[in-house]
């Protein structure tokens, strides 16, 4: 790890929405990096609330699942004595920042964006709100007033990674050098868990049909259930493949290796002879396992009243100390009249 020439370590920042389960997709795909990180880099990890109320949301659960996925990142691992853990609609800044970026976002990147293309292609053009327009600005807001030197993505987000450097490097141009320009973070390949209904399709929190994700605080009856009914193929082969017709098989055993940490080798010998019902009862043993000190944690310190909403506040300082001296120079440098 080398000091940035702010003279800090490397910063990372991610974020997770709070719409929806967390689920093992989730965990393997990223929670589990962060925790891995945190020690070696200046970590801010967020419930971003702002974004997920692009779409509609009940309010009371959305208040729910804010503190329910604060719980899961603490229970995963997420120290706040490493990590600065907080929801980003307590830090107004982003919302702030996000209105000035706007006007500098030229509508013609905008529209070349991928995903709001895909997010709408079945929506009724009435029934499409601004604010999923505007998504990756306010993505680029959460990464720039942090001056973020690495963000963790997925493919579906490296689009909008593109975005928010093209807007720092616009806003360089013009008022000097002011934003950090981010750069992609590639950690260690982590798994990349597809759905249990449709292993073709990465795990999604938005599916709406029960058997499509194992959610990190199902039971272990619910995970036995879900597995079960996982989808496989017509074969009868256990190996790993990259052929889609072998993509449930590969999936159950991409989960298993996930939470065993076992080699390819080890595994496909492992379930030499055995059935498709031998490996998807081993899958659901070892993520049973494998969530059952995460589901320990998450109950201690949801049964610690108050404890988790301590933390967000004092991660909502922490955050709020750099994102005001990032936004007060943006404000600064466009002319307000700063009180």
């Amino acid at each position: 790890m080398t000091s940035t020439k702010q003279g800090r370590p490397p910063r990372i920042l991610s974020g997770i929405q709070p719409s929806g389960q967390l689920h093992i997709g989730n965990y393997l795909g990223a929670l589990k990096q962060w925790v891995e990180l945190q020690t070696q880099y200046d970590s801010f990890y967020c419930i971003v609330d702002l974004h997920a109320i692009t779409v509609q949301q009940d309010p009371a659960a959305l208040r729910e699942g804010t503190r329910r996925n604060a719980g899961l990142y603490l229970a995963c691992g997420l120290d706040p004595q490493h990590s600065t853990v907080f929801v980003q609609s307590h830090v107004p800044e982003h919302s702030e920042l996000a209105w000035i970026l706007g006007t500098f976002t030229p509508m013609g990147w905008l529209n070349r964006m991928t995903q709001f293309k895909d997010k709408t292609s079945k929506m009724q053009t009435e029934s499409i709100g601004s604010g999923l327009y505007n998504y990756p600005i306010l993505m680029a807001a959460d990464i720039l007033l942090y001056q973020a030197d690495l963000v963790p993505v997925g493919d579906d987000q490296r689009q909008h990674l593109e975005l928010t450097r093209d807007l720092a490097q616009r806003f360089n141009s013009i008022y000097g050098d002011t934003f950090t320009i981010p750069q992609t973070f590639t950690p260690k390949a982590g798994a990349r868990v597809m759905g249990l209904d449709n292993p073709t399709a990465k795990m999604s929190k938005s599916e709406s049909s029960d058997l499509h994700a194992i959610n990190l605080l199902d039971t272990p009856d619910r995970i036995k259930k879900k597995m079960m009914r996982a989808v496989t193929d017509s074969g009868s082969e256990i190996r790993f493949s990259d052929l889609d017709e072998r993509a449930g098989v590969n999936n159950l055993l991409t989960i298993y290796q996930a939470f065993t940490g076992e080699s390819a080798e080890v595994i496909e010998n492992h379930f030499v002879g055995k059935g498709y019902g031998d490996l998807k009862k081993a899958v659901a043993e070892v993520t049973v396992e494998g969530l059952r000190p995460i589901q320990e944690r998450y109950q201690a310190l949801t049964g610690e009243g108050g404890y988790i909403d301590e933390v967000l506040k004092r991660g909502a300082e922490r955050a709020r100390e750099v994102a005001h001296k990032t936004l007060r120079s943006v404000q600064e440098r466009v002319g307000f009249l700063l009180p």
